[in-house]
């Protein structure tokens, strides 16, 4: 491995730098729309601009993006790989990800992740510290899966959902396309595509108007 380039220079990005190292990448260079106002992301350089880094995609062995928003990640994802971008992903040495498991380009599996047998995961998805992806989970592209978060066996998450932080989602159920889970919520039941749901169990959020 040598020289890594990262769209997104954010704290999220910095972990996803850490992990490069950690991986082994001896080089990482920053990219991102707010250069050149800001020049750096801790101790890592800013180097351009989106198109700063599609003029440049052959000089990097493996590119990534670090941005949170999960539509925002995914279609920064597509467009870089349409332009010649050698998309990796990253599986930080204190993850366990089975040698069972599938998982797509893009990708970042933090420290402390585990991902069982017969998981699959999907394209440009964050797998953050310590969550659990249990045994035949089959996750959709653009999905975060937050810290500490745990999905039971054969969950199913739709494209370009997240899994708030601490979250717990049981075995077999279905979560749709841009789902939302709120943090510590204890999903029991299927989700429809599109709906926030929080609390324990959860149930879809509510939202009144003021004075309601």
């Amino acid at each position: 491995m040598s020289n890594l380039a990262i769209l997104g220079a954010s704290g999220h990005g910095k972990v996803v730098a850490d992990t490069a190292e950690c991986c082994g990448w001896q080089s990482i260079d920053f990219y991102d729309d707010a250069w050149p106002e800001f020049r750096s992301n801790g101790c890592w350089t800013l180097a351009g601009d989106t198109a700063s880094l599609c003029g440049r995609l052959q000089e990097y062995a493996g590119v990534l993006v670090a941005i949170g928003n999960n539509r925002i990640r995914h279609q920064k994802l597509l467009e870089l790989e349409a332009a010649g971008a050698r998309l990796c992903t990253l599986v930080h040495p204190a993850a366990i990800v089975s040698r069972y498991a599938w998982v797509e380009r893009g990708t970042v599996v933090f420290a402390g992740a585990v991902v069982n047998a017969g998981a699959r995961v999907g394209m440009g998805s964050i797998l953050n510290t310590g969550c659990g992806v249990d045994h035949d989970c089959v996750l959709g592209a653009g999905v975060h899966i937050s810290p500490g978060a745990h999905l039971a066996g054969g969950v199913k998450v739709g494209d370009l959902s997240w899994v708030g932080i601490g979250a717990s989602v049981r075995q077999l159920v279905t979560l749709g396309e841009s789902v939302v889970v709120g943090a510590g919520a204890a999903v029991t039941a299927d989700v429809a595509e599109a709906l926030t749901v929080v609390g324990v169990p959860a149930r879809p959020l509510i939202r009144r108007k003021a004075g309601q």
